[in-house]
């Protein structure tokens, strides 16, 4: 099991991380001043579609894909390769892949600025949501890709309880299952519950490293129990 600094090496963010083709990046984004940015279900909703449909090289109208479901909408051609993902009420986590040059800043543009002009319109608001244009962190080891799919998973815990790292959890089982119910995290789709938004993730794209759903789990388990250890 990891040391505790490896669990505090996640928040050392850079804007400026120097991104490059068939290279793994953490990135993450929360609301200015720390504002809550998705307020209701459909918010949620709204930013996983923009998910899949931001990958696109190409400029995709949403109104045009409004009523369609994620497998009537075809990407011929992706900028990135998604492999984790977690929307929070005020921040989002993504594990992401390169494709080619520039692939993740568009994706960025194109996400973040769909989004903010659909929640400005819909709460009546103006000027910038989110707190900076990105931030990132290159992924340079197998070791932390592999610990960044727990870190992005379990961070719906805070939701249950905000201090668990720092005091650990009583009941690990009751927030696995948490994690494991939460709908607005890539959780449900590691762990092979068929749904339209299995579609945002490449996994084919990103080291095999859980043979099956059981294994997944019990990763995610054993750090919960260590957070409780300590």
């Amino acid at each position: 099991m990891a040391p505790r600094s490896v669990l505090g090496k996640v928040f050392i963010m850079r804007r400026k991380a120097i991104i490059s083709p068939g290279e793994y990046y953490h990135i993450y984004n929360r609301g200015v001043e720390k504002r809550k940015i998705f307020l209701d279900k459909k918010d949620y909703i709204r930013f996983q579609k923009l998910l899949y449909l931001s990958q696109n090289q190409k400029a995709v109208v949403y109104k045009e894909t409004k009523n369609k479901k994620l497998g009537e909408i075809p990407i011929n051609n992706k900028s990135v390769y998604i492999g984790s993902y977690c929307l929070m009420p005020n921040h989002f986590h993504i594990l992401i892949k390169e494709k080619e040059g520039g692939g993740i800043s568009n994706f960025m543009r194109k996400l973040l600025t769909a989004y903010s002009m659909y929640f400005n319109k819909k709460y009546n608001r103006k000027g910038p949501l989110f707190e900076s244009r990105f931030y990132s962190q290159h992924i340079d080891n197998d070791n932390y890709l592999k610990y960044i799919y727990s870190y992005i998973c379990l961070n719906p815990t805070k939701l249950i309880d905000p201090e668990w790292k720092d005091r650990g959890i009583k009941d690990p089982n009751k927030a696995l299952k948490y994690c494991s119910d939460y709908e607005y995290s890539s959780t449900r789709d590691h762990l092979g519950i068929k749904r339209d938004e299995n579609l945002i993730l490449d996994l084919k794209e990103f080291p095999e490293y859980f043979v099956n759903t059981k294994d997944f789990k019990s990763e995610l388990l054993d750090w919960l129990k260590y957070a409780e250890l300590e």
